[in-house]
C-alpha cells in the first residue's frame, strides 16, 4: 500500500515538554519505532507539524537585536521543515539501514486572493498584554487579536491548492524511498503577477495539506496520528463514546471543535470523499493496528475496513 502519514505535534513535543532539541529528538526516535515497521511493509510518505518550533524561532527572531526586522513566517517555516526533517530522516536511517530516506523542504501553493488574507485568524507565537501587542503590531505590521485574557499575533490560514514538489515526491516514492515532506503544511507561496513563486506571511493547516498530498499521490490510506486513540462523539459529556468505523457523511454530521479535532475531521473526510479510499485518526503507537482496522477511527465510503486480507 501507499500510505501518507500526518504526525501530530505530540510526535515531537508532548504536553508539558520544554522545546529543547534533545527532548524533541528523543520523541522523534520513539515515533520512528512505531513507523519503521510500517515503512518496511508499505510505501510511506511522512508529514509533520511545526507549530511549537515556529513559535520558538519567531520569538528568537523578534528578540534578536542584530535584526532590523524579524524573519518572515515563510522563512521560519522552511527552517523548521529542515530541522524536523533532519531529525526524522536520521532516526529512520538508523532504524532502517540500507533504506533510502529523503527529507524535502516543500512549498505549498495558495491563492493570493484567498479570503483568509483579509481575515487573519491563526494564532502564532507568544502571548502579550494588550499594550505590548499593539506596540509590536505597529512596529512590525502585525495583526493582533485577543486570545482569552491575552493578545497574540494572528496570520492568515489560506487553503492549500498544490504542493509544488508533488511530481518529485511521486518519483521518489515509486522507487521505494521514504519521503518526509510538507512539514507544517508546507512553506506558503503564491504566484506573483509574472508567475514567479513568492513566500507569504501565512500558516497552512498541516492536515489539509497532508490530505491534498495523499490525494495527488494516489495514496491507498491517509492516517492522522496523534495522542488520542479515537475520535470521540459528545466529547467531555456523559454521552461521550468512541467512533470506530464511520463514513464522511456520518462524521461531518457531528460537532467538533474548530481549534482541535475539527480540521482533522475535515481533512480525513475530504480525502475519502475525493478518492473513495481509507483515512483514519488514531494513536501513533497503534499505526499498524489502524491499517488493519483494529484501532483508531476509520473513515471509508461504506464504513468498512479492511476491504481485503492483503494488508
Amino acid at each position: 500500500m501507499r500510505v501518507v502519514v500526518a504526525l501530530g505535534g505530540n510526535a515531537l513535543m508532548r504536553r508539558g515538554d520544554k522545546p529543547d532539541a534533545d527532548t524533541q529528538r528523543a520523541n522523534v526516535r520513539n515515533a520512528i519505532k512505531c513507523l519503521a515497521p510500517m515503512a518496511e511493509r508499505h510505501e510511506l510518505v511522512i508529514t509533520h507539524g511545526n507549530g511549537p518550533q515556529v513559535g520558538v524561532l519567531a520569538l528568537e527572531s523578534v528578540n534578536d537585536a542584530n535584526l532590523s526586522r524579524p524573519y518572515p513566517l515563510d522563512t521560519i517555516g522552511a527552517e523548521t521543515q529542515g530541522m524536523i526533517g533532519y531529525w526524522i530522516l536520521q532516526a529512520l536511517q538508523n532504524a532502517l539501514p540500507g533504506r533510502q530516506v529523503l527529507a524535502l523542504v516543500t512549498q505549498t501553493l495558495v491563492s493570493a486572493v484567498d479570503p483568509a488574507f483579509g481575515d487573519p485568524t491563526k494564532f502564532v507565537g507568544q502571548v502579550y498584554g494588550e499594550d505590548e501587542a499593539r506596540k509590536l503590531a505597529g512596529e512590525y505590521g502585525w495583526t493582533v487579536k485577543q486570545d482569552g485574557e491575552y493578545w497574540r499575533r494572528v496570520v492568515p490560514s489560506p487553503k492549500p491548492q498544490r504542493v509544488i514538489e508533488t511530481r518529485l515526491i511521486r518519483r521518489q516514492v515509486r522507487t521505494g524511498t521514504v519521503v518526509i515532506c510538507a512539514g507544517g503544511g508546507g512553506v506558503p507561496v503564491v504566484r506573483n503577477d509574472v508567475g514567479q513563486l513568492e513566500g507569504v506571511e501565512a500558516v497552512i493547516d498541516k492536515d489539509l495539506t497532508a490530505a491534498l498530498l495523499a490525494e495527488t499521490l494516489e495514496a491507498d490510506a491517509f492516517l492522522i496520528l496523534t495522542d488520542v486513540p479515537r475520535v470521540m462523539r459528545n466529547f467531555g459529556t456523559p454521552r461521550q463514546e468512541e467512533i470506530t468505523h464511520t463514513t464522511p457523511h456520518e462524521l461531518r454530521a457531528e460537532n467538533f471543535p474548530a481549534g482541535s479535532m475539527g480540521p482533522k475531521v475535515d481533512a480525513v473526510c475530504g480525502f475519502v470523499e475525493k478518492t473513495g479510499d481509507m483515512a483514519a485518526i488514531g494513536r501513533l503507537d497503534q499505526c499498524l493496528q489502524i491499517l488493519e482496522g483494529a484501532a483508531g477511527t476509520i473513515v471509508t465510503p461504506n464504513a468498512m475496513w479492511p476491504l481485503t486480507s492483503t494488508l
